[in-house]
Protein backbone atom coordinates (compact mmCIF):
# COMPACT_ATOMS: atom_id res chain seq x y z
CA UNK A 1 0.00 0.00 0.00
CA UNK A 2 2.74 2.45 0.95
CA UNK A 3 4.62 1.53 -2.18
CA UNK A 4 1.60 2.30 -4.40
CA UNK A 5 1.08 5.66 -2.65
CA UNK A 6 4.76 6.48 -3.19
CA UNK A 7 4.50 5.76 -6.92
CA UNK A 8 1.39 7.95 -7.10
CA UNK A 9 3.32 10.84 -5.55
CA UNK A 10 6.18 10.39 -8.00
CA UNK A 11 3.81 10.30 -10.95
CA UNK A 12 1.99 13.49 -9.96
CA UNK A 13 4.83 15.69 -8.73
CA UNK A 14 5.49 18.93 -10.62
CA UNK A 15 8.74 19.09 -12.58
CA UNK A 16 10.86 21.99 -13.74
CA UNK A 17 10.20 20.86 -17.32
CA UNK A 18 6.46 21.26 -16.82
CA UNK A 19 6.84 24.64 -15.13
CA UNK A 20 9.21 25.87 -17.82
CA UNK A 21 6.78 24.82 -20.54
CA UNK A 22 3.94 26.62 -18.76
CA UNK A 23 5.94 29.83 -18.28
CA UNK A 24 7.00 29.94 -21.93
CA UNK A 25 3.52 29.24 -23.27
CA UNK A 26 2.09 31.90 -20.96
CA UNK A 27 4.66 34.55 -21.86
CA UNK A 28 5.05 33.77 -25.59
CA UNK A 29 1.39 33.09 -26.20
CA UNK A 30 1.48 29.71 -27.95
CA UNK A 31 2.67 26.13 -27.69
CA UNK A 32 4.52 26.55 -30.99
CA UNK A 33 6.56 29.52 -29.74
CA UNK A 34 7.38 27.70 -26.49
CA UNK A 35 8.49 24.59 -28.40
CA UNK A 36 10.72 26.72 -30.63
CA UNK A 37 12.30 28.42 -27.64
CA UNK A 38 13.02 25.09 -25.93
CA UNK A 39 14.14 23.35 -29.11
CA UNK A 40 11.63 20.52 -28.62
CA UNK A 41 8.49 19.28 -30.39
CA UNK A 42 5.08 20.83 -29.86
CA UNK A 43 3.66 17.52 -28.51
CA UNK A 44 6.40 17.52 -25.85
CA UNK A 45 5.31 20.97 -24.64
CA UNK A 46 1.64 20.01 -24.81
CA UNK A 47 2.26 16.86 -22.76
CA UNK A 48 4.21 18.78 -20.10
CA UNK A 49 1.46 21.39 -19.88
CA UNK A 50 -1.24 18.70 -19.71
CA UNK A 51 0.55 16.91 -16.85
CA UNK A 52 0.80 20.18 -14.91
CA UNK A 53 -2.90 20.86 -15.45
CA UNK A 54 -3.80 17.41 -14.13
CA UNK A 55 -1.54 17.80 -11.10
CA UNK A 56 -2.96 21.23 -10.15
CA UNK A 57 -6.54 20.57 -11.20
CA UNK A 58 -6.71 23.77 -13.23
CA UNK A 59 -6.63 24.51 -16.97
CA UNK A 60 -4.06 27.29 -16.29
CA UNK A 61 -4.35 28.53 -19.88
CA UNK A 62 -7.23 28.71 -22.32
CA UNK A 63 -7.09 29.37 -26.04
CA UNK A 64 -8.91 32.48 -27.25
CA UNK A 65 -9.05 34.61 -30.44
CA UNK A 66 -5.94 36.53 -29.34
CA UNK A 67 -3.98 33.45 -28.28
CA UNK A 68 -3.49 31.86 -24.89
CA UNK A 69 -5.18 33.48 -21.88
CA UNK A 70 -4.33 32.72 -18.26
CA UNK A 71 -7.02 31.46 -15.91
CA UNK A 72 -7.18 32.91 -12.39
CA UNK A 73 -5.10 29.96 -11.19
CA UNK A 74 -2.65 30.35 -14.05
CA UNK A 75 -2.18 34.03 -13.27
CA UNK A 76 -1.29 33.20 -9.67
CA UNK A 77 1.01 30.39 -10.72
CA UNK A 78 3.01 32.38 -13.29
CA UNK A 79 5.13 34.45 -10.90
CA UNK A 80 5.90 31.48 -8.64
CA UNK A 81 6.64 29.17 -11.58
CA UNK A 82 8.97 31.78 -13.08
CA UNK A 83 10.92 31.96 -9.81
CA UNK A 84 11.17 28.17 -9.62
CA UNK A 85 12.47 27.94 -13.19
CA UNK A 86 15.11 30.58 -12.42
CA UNK A 87 16.14 28.76 -9.23
CA UNK A 88 16.46 25.55 -11.23
CA UNK A 89 18.73 27.27 -13.74
CA UNK A 90 20.82 28.77 -10.95
CA UNK A 91 21.14 25.36 -9.28
CA UNK A 92 22.34 23.86 -12.55
CA UNK A 93 24.88 26.67 -12.98
CA UNK A 94 26.14 26.19 -9.40
CA UNK A 95 26.73 22.47 -9.94
CA UNK A 96 28.52 23.17 -13.25
CA UNK A 97 30.79 25.66 -11.49
CA UNK A 98 31.56 23.18 -8.70
CA UNK A 99 32.54 20.62 -11.32
CA UNK A 100 34.92 23.09 -12.96
CA UNK A 101 32.88 23.35 -16.16
CA UNK A 102 33.55 26.33 -18.46
CA UNK A 103 31.38 29.41 -18.05
CA UNK A 104 28.50 29.60 -20.48
CA UNK A 105 27.57 32.39 -22.87
CA UNK A 106 24.33 31.79 -24.74
CA UNK A 107 23.54 34.48 -27.29
CA UNK A 108 20.36 34.97 -29.30
CA UNK A 109 19.94 37.54 -32.03
CA UNK A 110 17.62 38.55 -34.82
CA UNK A 111 18.38 36.91 -38.16
CA UNK A 112 20.33 39.82 -39.68
CA UNK A 113 22.46 40.27 -36.57
CA UNK A 114 23.04 36.51 -36.38
CA UNK A 115 24.06 36.35 -40.03
CA UNK A 116 26.59 39.17 -39.96
CA UNK A 117 27.43 40.43 -36.49
CA UNK A 118 26.99 38.07 -33.55
CA UNK A 119 29.51 35.48 -34.81
CA UNK A 120 32.44 37.92 -35.16
CA UNK A 121 31.53 39.56 -31.84
CA UNK A 122 31.44 36.23 -29.99
CA UNK A 123 34.74 35.08 -31.53
CA UNK A 124 36.51 38.31 -30.59
CA UNK A 125 35.11 38.28 -27.05
CA UNK A 126 36.02 34.62 -26.47
CA UNK A 127 39.65 35.42 -27.32
CA UNK A 128 39.65 38.20 -24.74
CA UNK A 129 37.91 36.31 -21.94
CA UNK A 130 40.34 35.14 -19.27
CA UNK A 131 38.93 31.65 -18.66
CA UNK A 132 37.45 28.80 -20.70
CA UNK A 133 34.14 29.71 -22.28
CA UNK A 134 31.37 27.53 -23.71
CA UNK A 135 29.48 29.51 -26.33
CA UNK A 136 26.21 28.75 -28.10
CA UNK A 137 24.02 30.93 -30.28
CA UNK A 138 20.61 30.97 -31.89
CA UNK A 139 18.07 33.11 -33.68
CA UNK A 140 15.07 34.58 -31.87
CA UNK A 141 12.13 36.83 -32.65
CA UNK A 142 12.00 40.16 -30.85
CA UNK A 143 9.11 39.14 -28.59
CA UNK A 144 11.01 36.03 -27.46
CA UNK A 145 14.16 37.79 -26.35
CA UNK A 146 13.11 39.11 -22.94
CA UNK A 147 11.43 35.81 -22.07
CA UNK A 148 14.49 33.75 -23.03
CA UNK A 149 16.83 35.97 -21.01
CA UNK A 150 14.54 36.18 -17.97
CA UNK A 151 14.04 32.40 -18.02
CA UNK A 152 17.81 31.79 -18.22
CA UNK A 153 17.51 30.11 -21.63
CA UNK A 154 19.74 32.86 -23.03
CA UNK A 155 22.30 35.15 -21.42
CA UNK A 156 22.30 37.98 -23.95
CA UNK A 157 20.03 39.00 -26.83
CA UNK A 158 21.07 41.36 -29.63
CA UNK A 159 18.50 43.07 -31.83
CA UNK A 160 15.74 45.66 -31.42
CA UNK A 161 14.90 47.20 -28.08
CA UNK A 162 12.71 44.89 -26.00
CA UNK A 163 9.59 46.38 -24.45
CA UNK A 164 9.12 43.61 -21.95
CA UNK A 165 6.72 42.75 -19.18
CA UNK A 166 7.69 44.86 -16.13
CA UNK A 167 7.72 41.61 -14.18
CA UNK A 168 10.74 40.43 -16.20
CA UNK A 169 14.08 41.58 -14.71
CA UNK A 170 15.69 42.51 -18.03
CA UNK A 171 17.03 45.72 -19.57
CA UNK A 172 17.76 46.76 -23.16
CA UNK A 173 20.67 49.12 -23.82
CA UNK A 174 21.61 50.67 -27.21
CA UNK A 175 24.92 49.52 -28.70
CA UNK A 176 24.99 50.50 -32.39
CA UNK A 177 23.10 52.83 -34.76
CA UNK A 178 22.46 51.96 -38.40
CA UNK A 179 20.38 53.00 -41.42
CA UNK A 180 17.88 50.82 -43.28
CA UNK A 181 17.79 51.34 -47.06
CA UNK A 182 16.18 49.80 -50.14
CA UNK A 183 18.46 48.29 -52.80
CA UNK A 184 17.98 46.71 -56.21
CA UNK A 185 20.02 45.66 -59.22
CA UNK A 186 21.95 48.59 -60.68
CA UNK A 187 20.89 47.57 -64.19
CA UNK A 188 17.18 46.95 -63.51
CA UNK A 189 15.29 49.72 -61.77
CA UNK A 190 11.82 48.75 -60.49
CA UNK A 191 8.78 50.09 -62.28
CA UNK A 192 5.40 51.11 -60.96
CA UNK A 193 4.50 51.85 -57.34
CA UNK A 194 6.19 50.33 -54.30
CA UNK A 195 3.25 47.95 -53.73
CA UNK A 196 3.78 46.50 -57.20
CA UNK A 197 7.47 45.69 -56.66
CA UNK A 198 8.74 42.28 -55.64
CA UNK A 199 10.22 42.65 -52.12
CA UNK A 200 12.96 40.15 -51.30
CA UNK A 201 13.64 39.98 -47.58
CA UNK A 202 15.37 37.86 -44.95
CA UNK A 203 13.47 35.92 -42.22
CA UNK A 204 13.29 39.03 -40.01
CA UNK A 205 10.28 40.03 -42.12
CA UNK A 206 8.29 37.36 -40.26
CA UNK A 207 9.16 39.00 -36.92
CA UNK A 208 6.49 41.62 -36.09
CA UNK A 209 9.01 43.48 -33.89
CA UNK A 210 11.65 43.94 -36.61
CA UNK A 211 12.35 47.09 -38.62
CA UNK A 212 11.86 45.14 -41.85
CA UNK A 213 8.39 44.03 -40.82
CA UNK A 214 7.56 47.57 -39.73
CA UNK A 215 8.62 49.07 -43.08
CA UNK A 216 6.65 46.52 -45.10
CA UNK A 217 3.57 47.21 -42.96
CA UNK A 218 3.99 51.00 -43.23
CA UNK A 219 4.26 50.76 -47.03
CA UNK A 220 1.29 48.34 -47.07
CA UNK A 221 3.12 45.80 -49.20
CA UNK A 222 0.75 42.89 -50.07
CA UNK A 223 1.82 39.45 -48.87
CA UNK A 224 1.93 38.15 -52.44
CA UNK A 225 4.61 40.75 -53.29
CA UNK A 226 6.95 39.60 -50.49
CA UNK A 227 9.48 36.80 -50.90
CA UNK A 228 11.26 35.56 -47.76
CA UNK A 229 14.79 34.29 -48.54
CA UNK A 230 16.88 32.02 -46.27
CA UNK A 231 19.22 34.89 -45.37
CA UNK A 232 19.94 38.56 -45.99
CA UNK A 233 22.78 37.62 -48.32
CA UNK A 234 20.42 35.46 -50.39
CA UNK A 235 17.90 38.33 -50.58
CA UNK A 236 20.58 40.71 -51.86
CA UNK A 237 21.78 38.17 -54.43
CA UNK A 238 18.24 37.72 -55.73
CA UNK A 239 17.81 41.49 -55.97
CA UNK A 240 21.15 41.84 -57.77
CA UNK A 241 19.93 39.29 -60.32
CA UNK A 242 16.96 41.50 -61.10
CA UNK A 243 14.42 39.67 -58.96
CA UNK A 244 13.13 42.76 -57.17
CA UNK A 245 14.11 45.09 -54.34
CA UNK A 246 15.47 44.29 -50.89
CA UNK A 247 15.70 46.04 -47.55
CA UNK A 248 19.24 46.22 -46.17
CA UNK A 249 21.30 47.67 -43.36
CA UNK A 250 23.31 50.24 -45.31
CA UNK A 251 26.78 49.58 -43.89
CA UNK A 252 26.37 45.81 -44.29
CA UNK A 253 25.56 46.11 -47.98
CA UNK A 254 28.27 48.71 -48.65
CA UNK A 255 30.53 46.25 -50.53
CA UNK A 256 27.78 45.36 -53.02
CA UNK A 257 26.95 49.04 -53.50
CA UNK A 258 30.60 49.97 -54.14
CA UNK A 259 31.04 47.13 -56.63
CA UNK A 260 27.95 48.22 -58.55
CA UNK A 261 26.09 44.96 -57.93
CA UNK A 262 23.32 46.86 -56.16
CA UNK A 263 22.04 50.43 -56.15
CA UNK A 264 19.94 52.46 -53.71
CA UNK A 265 16.27 53.06 -54.47
CA UNK A 266 14.31 56.14 -53.33
CA UNK A 267 11.33 55.07 -51.24
CA UNK A 268 9.13 57.33 -49.06
CA UNK A 269 10.21 57.18 -45.43
CA UNK A 270 13.60 55.65 -46.22
CA UNK A 271 16.46 55.61 -45.37
CA UNK A 272 15.32 54.97 -41.82
CA UNK A 273 17.49 55.17 -38.72
CA UNK A 274 17.59 52.12 -36.47
CA UNK A 275 19.57 50.81 -33.52
CA UNK A 276 20.75 47.45 -32.21
CA UNK A 277 20.32 46.86 -28.50
CA UNK A 278 21.71 44.32 -26.08
CA UNK A 279 19.11 42.78 -23.76
CA UNK A 280 20.25 41.10 -20.55
CA UNK A 281 19.35 40.63 -16.90
CA UNK A 282 19.42 43.63 -14.61
CA UNK A 283 22.91 44.45 -13.34
CA UNK A 284 22.66 42.78 -9.92
CA UNK A 285 21.54 39.49 -11.49
CA UNK A 286 24.10 39.21 -14.29
CA UNK A 287 26.85 36.64 -14.39
CA UNK A 288 30.50 37.65 -14.67
CA UNK A 289 30.65 36.62 -18.32
CA UNK A 290 27.56 38.68 -19.22
CA UNK A 291 28.96 41.77 -17.49
CA UNK A 292 32.24 41.26 -19.36
CA UNK A 293 30.42 40.86 -22.67
CA UNK A 294 28.45 44.03 -22.05
CA UNK A 295 31.67 45.99 -21.45
CA UNK A 296 33.20 44.47 -24.58
CA UNK A 297 30.25 45.63 -26.70
CA UNK A 298 31.21 49.23 -25.85
CA UNK A 299 34.83 48.88 -27.00
CA UNK A 300 36.23 50.27 -30.28
CA UNK A 301 36.95 46.68 -31.38
CA UNK A 302 33.28 45.69 -31.02
CA UNK A 303 32.13 48.91 -32.73
CA UNK A 304 34.40 48.13 -35.69
CA UNK A 305 33.11 44.57 -35.94
CA UNK A 306 29.50 45.80 -36.00
CA UNK A 307 30.44 48.44 -38.57
CA UNK A 308 32.41 46.10 -40.84
CA UNK A 309 31.98 42.42 -39.94
CA UNK A 310 33.58 41.23 -43.22
CA UNK A 311 31.27 39.33 -45.57
CA UNK A 312 28.98 37.77 -42.99
CA UNK A 313 28.06 34.12 -42.74
CA UNK A 314 27.69 32.26 -46.07
CA UNK A 315 24.06 31.26 -46.68
CA UNK A 316 25.01 27.57 -46.58
CA UNK A 317 26.31 27.96 -43.01
CA UNK A 318 23.67 30.35 -41.66
CA UNK A 319 21.51 28.42 -39.21
CA UNK A 320 18.73 28.40 -38.29
CA UNK A 321 16.81 30.07 -41.17
CA UNK A 322 13.66 30.47 -39.04
CA UNK A 323 13.00 31.62 -35.51
CA UNK A 324 14.06 28.55 -33.60
CA UNK A 325 16.43 28.66 -30.66
CA UNK A 326 18.48 25.47 -30.47
CA UNK A 327 21.57 25.25 -28.31
CA UNK A 328 24.51 23.30 -29.68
Amino acid sequence: MLRSVGWAIIRTVMTLTQLNAFVLVARLGSVTAAANALGVSEPAVSQALSALRVHLGDQLLSRGPAGMTLTAGGSRLLATASQMVVLGAEAHAAVRAAQGAPEQLRVVATSTVAEFVSGPLIDAFAKRFATALEVSSGVAATREMAVLVAGRLADIAIGPAVLSDPALPVVSEPIFKYRLVVVTAAHARPRGGVRQWRWLVDPSATDPGSDVSGVLAALRIPDDRIGVCPSQTAAWAAAADGGGVSLAVEHLVAHQLRRGELALVDVPGLPMDGCWYVTMLEREQRSTVVSSMRRFLSTPEAMQLMRSPSAGVPPSRFRPPVYVTIWS
